[in-house]
């Protein structure tokens, strides 16, 4: 624990964000042990998302080294999701034709898109975009991601290639099948399983010893498959292609382009998504803060950096960032450094790889699926919101049913839902007096409360618009004339009304229109400035003037309440 308590007290008391002379060592030490991490992941990565396992560390070194340089977060590591995996096999399988190059350069054309969505989203100042995913939808997706992700596996597991399938449902049968057959590689099997074992032991560890966990799945099977000669029993990595990530883009049609457009504004979504959350979790645990603008900047330079180099779309990690922190890093130097450490091993040790089990990748990936499943979270949503339980379980059915890229649009639709919904139709009371209370109190949490006679105290918690203007009058109307005594004034107690536009404004004529006919009047107590100005813009001066409005509810109901 030492390293980790080091590691924090550094990021508190290093406000420069820069790199220090005394910072060196412990970062660089870091950002080797993080590469020891990096490499089975960025290629078990790779393969879930239809590509060559190389390309998943050419994707790492680059957005290492680019975010190393330029990213506003102390410690923060850039690579190949596991969340992200799907989503560019969806869009990049269908499109390659089977083709291994191909698919290197439509991953590459997609990562670049992702990043000029990200670049443009930072001069626009788009990173508001990154909320549109609410956790119960968010989590609901990531579930759903996770069951897509394992499923691809299985056949990897099995030591099987794939036959072809891509709906999760008919992978499971397919993977199925293949057991009850017999139809499958028992070793590759029991090497997949064992090391999903491991490794599900392993997150059991302390954080500084879960690196374990890695080395023991990899290095063992490694060593096992050298030694006893497994690899000719089962399916390899195979050596990597020794060499610096190369530009691989070229061969695109305009065909291409439309095809990739939609699916990089998904993923550069959730990618930003999931790097603002863990940015902004990570600054706050220290005291910090990070420029959210800055950090879409380095994101999106990154993923097209990674484009242009042979690499795919890539995201901040949720397990990488832990490990380098747990392993003293201090700076970016440490991701810079872990860059700088596998572009070593990409010159000096590609053919490591070579007796490296195909299906220790696919075990790797499934524990990773499994570790996007917020358990904890699902609980508390079950037990808390029936509302946000069905939106929950409706996003995690959608990814399964109509895939993951629609999965995208159906979590931003879903989302955007919710909004609506909750603005179209906020909390709405009456207020009453309470004997023995100061102030005046919701009707539904007090009934033993007392109106005030002549007055009907209205409140209404959001900003009126276009979906929810008639929401507010009827709202009026209905407590006005269930009133047991006549009323002569409304009180709107306008604290959370934030905003008003134009359809609001003649709702809000005709509600006055309706009453002032009926001889009541209609002002607002603590209505903001900003508002005032707004109706004021509107040409509703004369209408709302100075008489129409109270600092306070109390001074409202003194100067009305005498009035008969």
């Amino acid at each position: 624990m030492a390293a980790k308590d080091g590691s924090e007290a550094a990021l508190k008391t290093n406000p420069t964000n820069g790199f220090r002379r005394k910072n060196v060592v412990p970062d660089v030490t870091a950002g080797l042990l993080l590469c020891a991490f990096l490499v089975p992941a960025g290629m078990a990565y790779s393969t879930a998302s239809g590509l060559p396992p190389v390309a998943g560390l050419y994707a790492s070194i680059v957005s290492l080294i680019v975010y190393g340089l330029i990213g506003p977060s102390r410690v923060l590591i850039l690579g190949p999701d596991s969340a992200l995996a799907p989503l560019i096999a969806a869009a990049v399988i269908p499109l390659s034709g089977g083709d291994p190059r191909r698919a290197v350069a439509l991953a590459g054309l997609l990562a670049v898109f992702v990043g000029g969505f990200l670049i443009l989203g930072y001069f626009l100042k788009l990173g508001f975009l990154s909320n549109l995913l609410s956790r119960p939808i968010r989590t609901g997706y990531l579930a759903g991601l996770a069951a897509v992700v394992g499923l691809s596996q299985l056949a990897g597991l099995l030591g099987r290639d794939s036959d072809g399938a891509n709906e999760p449902w008919s992978q499971l049968s397919s993977a199925l099948d293949r057991v009850v057959r017999g139809d499958f590689n028992v070793v590759a099997a029991l090497i997949g399983g064992a090391t999903i074992v491991i490794l599900l032991m392993a997150a059991r560890l302390p954080p500084n010893f879960r690196l374990l966990g890695i080395i023991v799945t990899v290095g063992g099977s490694m060593l096992a498959s050298a030694t006893l000669g497994l690899d000719k029993m089962l399916p390899v990595v195979g050596a990597l292609p020794s060499g610096l990530p190369m530009p691989a883009l070229g061969g695109f049609g305009w065909g291409d382009v439309t095809a990739l457009a939609g699916p990089a504004a998904g993923i550069a979504l959730l990618a930003f998504a999931d790097t603002a959350v863990l940015s902004r979790s990570l600054a706050q645990r220290h005291g910090a803060r990070v420029d959210g603008g800055k950090e879409m900047l380095a994101l999106g330079s990154a993923n097209a950096a990674a484009g242009v180099l042979g690499g795919f779309p890539i995201s901040a990690s949720t397990s990488r960032t832990p490990v380098a922190l747990n392993a003293g890093a201090r700076t970016r130097l440490a991701g810079l450094s872990a860059g700088i450490w596998l572009l070593v091993f990409m010159l000096t040790l590609p053919g490591v790889t070579a007796h490296l089990p195909s299906s220790v990748l696919s075990g790797v990936v499934i524990v990773a699926a499994a570790s996007m499943v917020d358990v904890g979270g699902m609980k508390g949503l079950i037990r808390s919101s029936r509302i946000e339980t069905a939106l929950m379980a409706g996003t995690f059915v959608g990814v399964l049913v109509l895939g993951v890229l629609p999965g995208v649009v159906l979590a931003v639709v879903l989302s955007l839902a919710v909004f609506v919904q909750a603005a179209f139709s906020p909390y709405r009371t009456e207020l009453v007096k309470v004997e023995g209370r100061p102030g005046f109190h919701d009707i539904t949490r007090h009934p033993e409360g007392r109106r005030i006679p002549g007055l009907a105290l209205i409140r209404f918690d959001a900003p009126l618009f276009f979906a929810n203007g008639q929401v507010f009058v009827e709202h009026v109307r209905d407590i006005v004339d269930v009133s047991p005594q006549p009323v002569h004034c409304v009180i709107v107690a306008a604290e959370g009304i934030t905003g008003v536009d134009t359809t609001a404004v003649e709702h809000l004529v005709q509600l006055d229109e309706d009453l002032e006919h009926k001889g009541i009047s209609l002002v607002f107590a603590e209505l903001k400035g900003p508002v005032k100005d707004r109706l004021a813009k509107f040409g509703l001066a004369d209408r709302f003037d100075r008489s129409h409005h109270f600092s306070t509810i109390e001074s409202a109901v003194d100067h009305f309440s005498g009035q008969s």
